[in-house]
């Protein structure tokens, strides 16, 4: 007699529901690895825009802080009135939320060889609308290179910071040793002759994030040349 010979079992094959499902949980999976990935760039991108952002903000008040420290006053005035071209001074201007102060300083710096500057200079600090975008404002500075008879005119103006609420500023006088909001050595009824000893700035800017609040950040400056500087002159 011969064996039977046994078929082999025919192979089971994926239904139709199973492939289907199989086909959902691998789209799901991928959906949900992309959707990961996306929120990371997403995030990643809003971070780096609000480190660029505090960077700003920290360069300007960093630069602010510089200059209003290097502030002076002189009371060496020509007594010639066709030969008094430089006038030195300090005057800070309460506007609200948009403080503006002048002054002369020794921070300049010279970029180019044989120029005739020194590191005298007239600085402004003040806000003005944004000529990109009137519905903002920029926190501007203005230089001039060199000290004249207004030091609160000239030179040129650029963009420090942009999209600005508030500048504010306020003034610590060393005799009283109050906060005050305005400073001008100019006049005999303000602070002839001398600077006060810090000057505490302070910026708004709008939120960061749609919803959120305006932040304010701020720093203070420490002026060491607390008094007009009085060379002598020798005869000889």
């Amino acid at each position: 007699m011969r064996a039977r010979q046994s078929r082999p079992r025919p192979r089971e094959a994926f239904t139709l529901i199973e492939v289907l499902i199989a086909i959902a949980i691998l789209a799901l999976g991928a959906t949900l690895i992309w959707g990961g990935f996306s929120q990371t760039a997403r995030n990643k991108s809003h971070v780096e825009r609000d480190l660029d952002r505090h960077h700003a903000i920290a360069a300007a008040l960093a630069r602010m802080q510089r200059e209003l420290s290097m502030a002076y006053v002189s009371i060496q005035v020509n007594p010639s009135p066709t030969l008094a071209a430089v006038q030195t001074a300090f005057v800070g201007t309460d506007r609200g939320r948009r403080d503006r102060v002048d002054f002369t300083s020794f921070s300049h710096q010279r970029l180019y060889r044989n120029s005739h500057e020194s590191d005298q200079n007239e600085l402004s600090y003040f806000l003005t609308d944004d000529p990109d975008n009137p519905s903002q404002q920029v926190l501007a500075r203005r230089e001039q290179n060199r000290v004249d008879d207004d030091p609160r005119r000239g030179g040129e103006v650029q963009i420090l910071l942009r999209d600005v609420v508030a500048f504010e500023l306020s003034y610590l006088d060393p005799v009283s040793k109050q906060w005050v909001s305005t400073w001008d050595t100019t006049q005999a009824t303000g602070q002839p002759n001398r600077l006060p000893a810090q000057v505490k700035i302070l910026l708004t800017v709008p939120p960061l994030r749609p919803g959120g609040r305006e932040q304010t950040f701020g720093t203070r400056a420490k002026l060491p040349i607390g008094y007009a500087l009085n060379f002598a002159v020798y005869r000889r």
